[in-house]
């Protein structure tokens, strides 16, 4: 697990936009699965100046999104299809054809989840999967006790997690379930890139890299890919006990691994 700690935020939104262009613009055909939250925005907003600014092609993307709300309306402002759609996929020239967004809705929602997981395979597998962190350790939704080998499925939130999501609903009630990527479907991913910044995702951080592998902490099943790169502005970092040691190994990599 390389582990890269910047200045602040704005810093962590411009390399992990970077390692994602440079993927785009030597692969145009590159599959990408996306995460949706406020720990990406800034990610996306790089990519779209990289779009507009120097021309890099979304055209024949192919992209795969984490997860999304049962049963709610893709139309919805707290649904994760207006989200992306609002910070990128509306914002680029890639393929609607070539978006793939969780199954939410139908009678057959589990058959449908194993075909989210076909359509992964038949596309060739997901080259790079951006995510961001829960406070409680989560990736995408796998709430903690998420079994670590699980796959694109329904689950049911924790009161803990609808709360976090609360603001996006306003008045309304946080929908219960959801579909998310498993965290064996994750770690398929051929390099997994995780972003986050602030103090109050310094303890998952901290315990994703550095604590036991457990599914209390599903992100912690990162230590087990052969290729992850983890993006955090030092307050994020804050809680890492060999913070100083990722910082040396960043200044001294040797000029191949740059």
């Amino acid at each position: 697990m390389e582990v890269i700690i910047l200045p602040g935020a704005p810093n962590v939104g411009v390399a992990a936009a970077g390692i994602l262009s440079r993927l785009v613009a030597g692969k145009p055909g590159a599959v990408l699965g996306l995460a949706a939250g406020a720990s990406v925005k800034r990610v996306y907003a790089e990519l779209v100046l990289a779009h507009h600014n120097h021309a890099l092609d979304f055209s024949r993307v192919t992209t795969f999104n984490l997860d999304e709300y049962v049963g709610l309306s893709p139309a919805h402002p707290a649904s994760f299809h207006a989200f992306m759609d609002e910070h990128f996929l509306g914002r680029v020239n890639i393929d609607r054809r070539r978006v793939h967004l969780p199954p939410t809705e139908g009678d057959d929602l589990a058959g449908l989840c194993e075909q989210f997981e076909r359509d992964i395979r038949a596309a060739g597998g997901i080259d790079l999967q951006l995510l961001g962190i829960g406070r409680e350790g989560h990736l995408g939704f796998n709430e903690p006790t998420s079994s670590l080998a699980s796959r694109t499925r329904i689950k049911t939130l924790s009161g803990l997690t609808r709360e976090a999501n609360r603001p996006a609903f306003g008045e309304h009630e946080v929908p219960l379930h959801v579909v998310t990527m498993g965290i064996g479907t994750i770690l398929e991913a051929r390099h997994c890139l995780l972003v986050a910044d602030g103090a109050a995702k310094a303890d998952a951080v901290a315990r994703m890299v550095e604590g036991p592998l457990t599914a209390m902490v599903p992100a912690s099943a990162l230590q087990l890919h052969p290729h992850t790169t983890v993006i955090v502005d030092e307050a994020a970092a804050a809680g890492l006990s060999l913070r100083d040691y990722y910082r040396e190994v960043q200044r001294n990599k040797p000029q191949w691994q740059r």
